[in-house]
């Protein structure tokens, strides 16, 4: 059973808090993004079924509110959330959802050139990028990014090694591809990955102290 236990991190304390609200009900293997300065948390699976569930936190009220199901990566960009890939609990999925928050409401979009789950997901410079992850057979190095002009997905350079379970975050210009699990489906790594956008390369970045299974990824931006 997923855990439904929340805690905030005060950058100025460098600590966890407790007193969050929590969620609906006890889940993992969801999908996170933050907009308009609202946290949503989207699908998921609370150790029986995969979830459609879709929540929004309201930090002012320190309080969850249930909104429209979708119907999974997470991204924000251009004032939508967006929920990638996943899978229906049987297999990878490469469809893609739009979530207008205006409207509360979820429409379809482009779908991936390759069905994913467990990928890694961050937007960097006005495009969505999905990194490695698990189709039908095996851990993926393949990438795709995609492009709200041309509403469509385009391949990228793959990356040096396959990753499932990767994190990905956009930092100071660069993609970044953190951790995951090798092709043995049993070791996790802690080497990072970066790509260059003005290079069209990937590079190594160097790795995390200790390896974070199914752990989380997220970047601040301290002000001194």
């Amino acid at each position: 059973m997923g855990v439904y236990e929340d805690k905030g991190y005060d950058p100025m304390t460098q600590e966890w808090r407790c007193g969050v609200a929590r969620l609906s009900k006890g889940k993992r293997d969801m999908g996170v993004a933050e907009l308009g300065g609202y946290l949503y948390c989207v699908g998921g699976r609370d150790g029986m079924v995969h979830l459609s569930t879709v929540e929004k936190y309201d930090p002012r009220g320190n309080r969850w509110c249930k909104m429209a199901p979708m119907g999974l990566g997470m991204a924000v960009l251009d004032g939508y959330v967006y929920a990638i890939g996943g899978s229906d609990g049987q297999s990878p999925l490469y469809s893609v959802e739009r979530y207008n928050p205006e409207e509360d409401a979820w429409s379809s979009c482009p779908p991936l050139g390759t069905y994913r789950e467990n990928f890694g997901c961050a937007m960097l410079q006005g495009k969505i990028y999905t990194v490695s992850g698990h189709d039908d057979f095996t851990e993926l190095c393949s990438a795709e990014r995609f492009d709200p002009v041309t509403n469509e997905w385009s391949p990228m350079m793959p990356m040096k090694s396959k990753r499932n379970k990767v994190k990905a975050a956009a930092a100071n210009g660069y993609l970044l591809a953190i951790g995951g699990g090798g092709v043995d489906g049993v070791t996790h790594v802690t080497t990072v990955e970066a790509f260059d956008l003005d290079a069209n390369k990937w590079r190594p970045f160097g790795n995390t102290k200790t390896s974070h299974p199914d752990g989380g990824v997220a970047v601040l931006k301290m002000t001194i």
